[in-house]
């Protein structure tokens, strides 16, 4: 390799941008065109001005290969960033939608205890718990908030305009029922007032052997308790919970009682 391709290779190799190699070209250009100008070129000039041409060549094909490089770099940063886009969109969408009732998660299994048989344990009539525990009688079952997929899997004859929202508050007015209802159950009769006593007195009543150990209500509960109009469309959301396995009808007596499963 000659020492003037060499300078030019070295010259090439400091430059930082595309910037630098055009400003280097059009110099070469320039001393190309100086020596153009020049009459009666001696011997050794047109040596010289040869080796420029060959040089510039090369670095016309250097800054050929660059250009192609940094659109290369160019498409894929577009694309790099039409990806951005749609995960930005993605989760906007996705805040825009966060459901205003998050199902809950039971806890794990305990000593490869079943799932099923801590909820029949967690039905059982205090008579029934292990004698060397007491019952927590403050404790009252909650129906579980219908998951998105559970509302999709919904028959749209069934469904009709009932959104999710308004699904999951309906399970929220079951619950209030509930909890009222057992929150008076669970207190001693001499706690109470007249109108505590009498509505413990016809939640006993409306309790039959099928009921045992089961929480229910039934549509004056939810009317009074969770101060809901109980109309045809809270009885089709309620065949809506029965679909997703969060309640059972049980009929008898003239009441149609809603067992939490």
């Amino acid at each position: 390799m000659n020492m003037v391709t060499h300078d030019f290779i070295v010259s090439f190799s400091k430059m930082n941008d595309l910037e630098g190699v055009s400003t280097h070209i059009h110099d070469k250009i320039s001393s190309l065109q100086h020596l153009l100008d020049l009459s009666d070129l001696p011997q050794n000039k047109l040596k010289k001005l040869g080796q420029e041409v060959c040089a510039l060549g090369r670095l016309l094909e250097e800054l050929e290969t660059c250009v192609g490089q940094q659109k290369e770099q160019l498409h894929q940063l577009k694309d790099l960033e039409a990806t951005f886009q749609k995960y930005l969109e993605d989760l906007q969408h996705m805040n825009d939608h966060i459901p205003a009732h998050m199902p809950g998660s039971q806890p794990p299994a305990s000593d490869g205890e079943p799932t099923a048989h801590r909820n029949d344990a967690r039905e059982l009539q205090p008579s029934e718990v292990d004698q060397g525990k007491k019952p927590d009688r403050s404790f009252v079952r909650e129906m579980e908030f219908v998951t998105v997929p559970e509302f999709e899997s919904i028959p749209q004859y069934m469904k009709g305009r009932v959104t999710y929202d308004q699904l999951n508050a309906a399970v929220q007015h079951m619950n209030t029922a509930v909890k009222a209802k057992y929150r008076i159950l669970h207190q001693p009769l001499k706690g109470l007032n007249n109108h505590s006593r009498k509505l413990h007195a016809r939640f006993k009543e409306q309790e039959t052997k099928a009921t045992k150990g089961q929480y229910f209500v039934v549509e004056d509960d939810v009317r009074e308790l969770a101060q809901v109009k109980v109309d045809k469309r809270f009885q089709g959301i309620l065949n809506m919970l029965r679909h997703c396995q969060r309640l059972r009808e049980l009929r008898g007596g003239g009441l149609t009682r809603y067992v939490l499963l």
